[in-house]
């Protein structure tokens, strides 16, 4: 590396961060990028390790060459570190902003001092690429004259029909919603990633080739037999889209909802597209989130946004133990600690090891909640519930942010009739192939719910085995 002392010279320093108080007050990003001279001297602080666990599978999902980048930043070479970025990564602005980087857990560096901060290096490389003007469609050299359908536009569906296009191949991307982009566009608030995000790289894919249809319902609007005549191959790409619910007494009421339902409307009321009255609004309510993952805490900033009078995150596992050391306990793995978001910083109290038991409510919709408290011992660990330990609160709007299980069985899997494993998702050999005829999966349809750089990784894969598969037809 250029600085070979730098890990022992330098400090860490976080990118900056408008304060709780007045972010809230907003929708849109908050976090800004240190100067070019700082970010340089963190790329110093990369430490030529013998084994640079970053930027292998276990690290970083999509194999980032994260050790040549952080030396070309340190040495000021910003577009040879986004020419290194950009063979392993589709969309650096995507993972930059919403990963959460394994990387810098399995950092060497994490063994006993705080990693080097590659997330950060990575999103202000793919950023400053864009301002320069480096980031180029790039249309293919020649027209195989093959044709790919691919369903779905979340970060799996736009990897695989990028890689596709520019292999040669005729694609259209196929969206049941009114734009492109999936979770990343509907499910992702924009405090996290803005939409003209996702809009600069659509456009992007545009020049270069690829065909979206969105308002289309692959099954519904078109069949599995449409699909399978008019093209030579087709990747589901749609993500694990079955929330898992809660099935307990009074989960039917009004003022209960599944976290992808509140998030796409209140992303859809941001980007004027849905009126007002339409908003499931959490204003002056008090606001259950059950589930302590991203996306409850996704619910968390914007409820906050939408002025919550409460905000109540429970988790039915136990509290993961607390660690104020900048190194990470379980290095290279990724440490089960407590963990406080950006979202969770803006105001929610948070309880573990509590269960749902049931809802009470009227012709308004729910009004109180019941808990009990509950024990995991064991191992495997078995949870059981603690006598005596009921107790209820009074909420008005409820959301269920417990995770999903698996792909939702469409009518589009109805009538290809693919095989599902014993999660409930699409089976696939190692080359992506599902067990139809010419009909590939990527994604979480096929691994369930997982990281978006892994998501893009996959899509990536695909669309080389499917390229493959093309070229021998």
């Amino acid at each position: 590396m250029g600085k070979p002392t730098g890990f022992l010279e330098i400090q860490s320093k976080k990118y900056l961060s408008e304060a709780p108080a007045e972010r809230v007050g907003h929708y849109r990003e908050f976090t800004g990028s240190l100067a070019p001279d700082e970010l340089s001297s963190q790329g110093a602080r990369c430490m030529d390790c013998g084994i640079p666990f970053c930027h292998s599978g276990f690290g970083c999902p999509v194999y980032n060459l994260i050790p040549e980048w952080n030396d070309l930043v340190y040495r000021g070479l910003w577009r040879e570190a986004y020419e290194r970025l950009e063979q392993t990564n589709n969309f650096p602005e995507f993972t930059g902003r919403l990963c959460p980087a394994p990387c810098e857990s399995s950092c060497t560096l994490s063994i006993n001092d705080s990693p080097v901060t590659i997330k950060q290096i990575e999103l202000a490389i793919i950023e400053r690429a864009f301002e320069n003007g480096w980031v180029l469609p790039k249309p293919p050299a020649y027209e195989s004259g093959k044709r790919v359908a691919v369903i779905g536009s979340g970060p799996a569906g736009l990897a695989a029909a990028q890689q596709l296009r520019r292999s040669g191949h005729e694609v259209t991307v196929f969206e049941k919603s009114p734009k492109a982009g999936g979770l990343l566009r509907y499910g992702i608030p924009d405090f996290k990633m803005e939409k003209w995000i996702v809009d600069r790289r659509l456009e992007q894919l545009s020049q270069e080739g690829v065909v979206f249809e969105t308002n289309i319902d692959v099954g519904e609007d078109i069949s599995a037999r449409y699909l399978h005549k008019t093209y030579d191959a087709v990747l589901i790409a749609t993500g694990a889209g079955e929330p898992r619910r809660l099935d307990v007494p009074g989960a039917d009421l009004a003022g209960i909802h599944l976290a992808m339902d509140y998030l796409t409307r209140s992303n859809l009321y941001v980007d004027d597209l849905l009126d007002e009255t339409e908003l499931i609004s959490a204003k002056d309510k008090n606001v259950l989130v059950i589930g302590g993952g991203d996306t409850g805490s996704d619910c968390i900033g914007t409820a906050n946004r939408q002025g919550a009078r409460y905000i109540l995150q429970i988790e039915i596992l136990p509290k993961p133990p607390e660690h104020q050391e900048p190194w990470n306990p379980a290095w290279p793995a990724w440490p089960n600690i407590l963990r406080t978001s950006t979202s969770q910083e803006e105001g929610c109290d948070r309880e573990w090891g509590i269960a749902t038991r049931s809802f009470q409510g009227d012709n308004r919709g729910v009004q109180r909640v019941h808990f009990k408290r509950v024990e995991w011992s064991g191992s495997p660990p078995e949870m059981r519930e603690i006598a005596g330990s009921g107790f209820s609160r009074n909420f008005e709007l409820v959301i269920l942010a417990m995770g999903f299980v698996h792909v939702e069985h469409n009518r589009l899997l109805q009538q290809f009739n693919t095989e599902f494993d014993k999660r409930g998702n699409i089976v696939t050999d190692p080359e992506y192939n599902s067990s139809v005829s010419r009909v590939f999966a990527a994604g979480d349809a096929t691994t369930g719910a997982s990281l978006v750089v892994r998501a893009i990784y996959h899509g990536r894969q695909a669309a080389k085995a499917i390229d493959k598969y093309l070229q021998l037809t």
